[in-house]
């Protein structure tokens, strides 16, 4: 099978770069799976779980990730995005403490804007929750 090459870089660090034969991102209507020489496209990643299968395994790999963007073009992908963390990376009781605060700002009122961000940041303990009780 073909692979192409992905950088899957956070805001801290390049949390991979390497030949990989699929990577499935989370977008606001569901997944986008690419595989070797697909089209070109820019398109917004939504945070969530991304999957990618590296080159000569079988194996899924999945991570954790904030908002971004992705880049597909010439048989490279890359992929920007706020944060970036395997299961195994999560602190539960930050996580814990991002949800309970992000709720109470919630009962609160806010501008739209703030009102956005403390729902990004609710979701966003969310799937860190999820991710750390998956992992379990």
């Amino acid at each position: 099978m073909s692979s192409f090459f992905l950088k899957l870089i956070a805001t801290d660090k390049v949390y991979y770069q390497g030949r990989v034969r699929s990577v499935v991102l989370p977008e606001t209507d569901g997944q986008h799976e690419i595989l070797a020489h697909h089209e070109n496209l820019i398109m917004a990643v939504k945070g969530g779980w991304v999957k990618f299968q590296k080159e000569g395994e079988d194996t899924w790999e999945e991570v954790i990730v904030g908002c971004g963007m992705a880049q597909v073009a010439n048989n490279r992908v890359m992929v920007l995005v706020e944060t970036a963390e395997s299961p195994e990376e999560i602190d539960v009781r930050r996580a814990s403490e991002a949800k309970e605060r992000a709720e109470e700002q919630l009962r609160q009122d806010q501008s739209i804007r703030e009102y956005y961000h403390t729902q990004a940041s609710l979701a966003r303990a969310m799937e860190r929750l999820k991710a750390s009780n998956k992992n379990l």
